[in-house]
C-alpha cells in the first residue's frame, strides 16, 4: 500500500492572499462549463481581469471559489489543482519545508526523500494525463 503524501485539509491557506493564480484559456474554458455560463457572465461575477491577466476575485481575503473548500473544484485552474505538490520540492529541500509550513496536509512524517519519492510518482501519473 503507498503512503499518502498528501490529504487535503480544507484549511484555505492555499487559497488566501491578496491575488490568485492567473488563469490561462484552458482554466478559463474548464470553470465556465463547471459553472456553466459564458465567459462575459463569469468574468462578471468572478473574475478579476487586469490587461491580459486574468485572475479569480478576492472576497474577504480568500478566492471567491474559498468556502470550507473550493467551491468551483471540478472547475478549478490547473495551478490550483498542482498546489501543494509543485515539483520545485523535488528541486530542493528548503522548498519542501517552507510549502509544509503553510500547508498541514502534507505528510512530514514520512521525511523529504520518502516525500519526494511518492511525488515523483503523482507528477509522472499527471504528466501522462496532461495535467503537467
Amino acid at each position: 500500500m503507498e503512503e499518502k503524501i498528501f490529504e487535503c485539509q480544507q484549511c484555505g491557506y492555499c487559497c488566501h492572499g491578496e491575488t490568485t493564480v492567473s488563469l490561462n484559456e484552458d482554466d478559463v474554458k474548464r470553470m465556465c462549463d463547471h459553472l456553466q455560463m459564458d465567459f462575459d457572465e463569469v468574468k462578471e461575477r468572478y473574475l478579476r481581469v487586469t490587461g491580459s491577466t486574468i485572475q479569480m476575485k478576492i472576497v474577504d481575503g480568500h478566492c471567491i471559489f474559498y468556502d470550507k473548500g473550493c467551491t468551483v473544484h471540478p472547475g478549478r485552474p490547473w495551478r490550483c489543482a498542482q498546489w501543494p505538490l509543485h515539483q520545485s520540492i523535488l528541486a530542493d529541500e528548503a522548498n519542501f519545508r517552507a510549502i509544509t509550513a503553510s500547508c498541514p496536509g502534507i505528510n512530514q512524517e514520512i521525511g523529504y526523500k520518502r516525500f519526494c519519492e511518492g511525488l515523483s510518482k503523482v507528477l509522472a501519473e499527471k504528466e501522462k494525463t496532461g495535467w503537467l
